[in-house]
């Protein structure tokens, strides 16, 4: 052990881009691009973790949202999340995905989809309070099943969530997250837009257990606050709070 060097630092940038089609279709690809690396060489290289397309749509009550792609996680393959309002305070949830194991570095490696993972589970929101209740189970990437409970308080432009797990391979596990909307906060629609991401989360784990209760991410700017789906297509939750951003076309005024 080396005590005179008490951090190590591991910098990444990853950008990406989202591209609406029309009619709630969405392309989004992210790169992961090492800038400072301490922590070995599994770290040096430039990853791709997101490129997919996804589709929103509804049947009568019932959210939906299809995915098929590479996703985060070194996962690829197809992936369902729903939600059902049941009322203005409670809803359920779900999501189901058939994924392998792809990897570009450091060198190509990809298998045939042989992993079913799925999480069910409900939330109740308070909207005098903005404060969100989740509680979820199921199956997750290492074949590992768990169960997780989180409060959300939202606030303008940030959430803060407590939350405590079990899992039945790793164990007890609690902590707390940050997310916060970016700004600016006033944005302009063009046709290509460059702006930095919606958001930024920061998460604390008490055991740091990395790989319990572990899904991937379909979206780069997937996040706890504004949940899976676009704020236009369902209006639950935090997304019948002011909106985090103003969007005016180029040529009104602001």
């Amino acid at each position: 052990m080396d005590f005179e060097t008490q951090y190590k630092f591991l910098i990444r940038l990853t950008p990406g881009f989202k591209w609406n089609m029309g009619n709630h279709w969405q392309l989004a690809g992210q790169v992961r691009v090492p800038i400072v690396n301490q922590y070995g060489s599994e770290y040096k290289y430039v990853d791709l973790t997101v490129f997919d397309i996804s589709k929103e749509f509804h049947i009568k009550s019932l959210y939906l949202k299809a995915s098929a792609g590479v996703f985060s996680m070194n996962r690829y393959g197809l992936d369902l999340k729903a939600f059902l309002p049941l009322c203005d305070w409670f809803a359920f949830e779900g999501q189901a995905g058939w994924v392998g194991l792809m990897t570009i570095n450091p060198n190509w490696y990809i298998d045939v989809p042989d992993r079913f993972v799925w999480t069910v589970g409900g939330d109740v929101y308070l909207s005098k309070s903005n404060t969100q209740l989740r509680g979820v189970l199921g199956r997750y990437l290492f074949k590992d099943f768990g169960v997780e409970a989180e409060a959300m308080r939202h606030f303008n432009h940030t959430t803060i969530s407590v939350f405590g797990r079990w899992n039945n391979r790793f164990g007890y596990d609690a902590g707390f997250k940050v997310v916060i909307a970016l700004p600016p906060y006033h944005r302009k629609h063009r046709m290509v837009n460059f702006r930095p991401a919606s958001s930024f989360c920061i998460s604390y784990l008490v055991m740091y257990q990395q790989f319990g209760n572990v899904m991937y991410r379909t979206d780069p700017e997937e996040n706890g606050r504004d949940g899976w789906f676009s704020r236009d297509f369902l209006q639950w939750g935090s997304h019948t709070m002011d909106p985090d951003f103003i969007i005016t076309e180029k040529n009104k005024k602001e």
